[in-house]
């Protein structure tokens, strides 16, 4: 039986085969989403022949792009990814430019 070292140390991420931190579970999660897609094709009736080879298509597919995620990325890849989503490419500034330059009077 073999035996797979899945954390190296203390304070590093999950590590398994290659894949890191974030792409660890989206290759679990893929893997058990087209699982799940292929049981409930087969069991409406859909025949043997296409369950497999979606299921196989779906499986490939998921490690093949996993894995290129992985390398391409690294393993904080897909938060900034996620983060450079959410900023903003340029901001719009639509007062005229005197008023930047207007001094604010205080009254005590």
């Amino acid at each position: 039986m073999n035996t797979y070292n899945i954390n190296k140390g203390i304070g590093r991420t999950v590590e398994f085969k290659g894949l890191k931190a974030q792409y660890l579970f989206l290759f679990a999660g893929g893997l058990l989403g087209i699982l799940i897609l292929v049981m409930v094709l087969y069991m409406a009736g859909v025949n043997s022949y296409v369950c497999l080879f979606i299921g196989i298509g779906g499986s490939s597919f998921i490690i093949w792009q996993t894995f290129s995620l992985n390398q391409k990325y690294g393993e904080h890849g897909l938060m900034k990814i996620g983060a450079r989503k959410r900023h903003p490419r340029y901001i719009i500034c639509r007062k005229p430019v005197y008023r930047y330059f207007k001094l604010k009077s205080r009254n005590l």
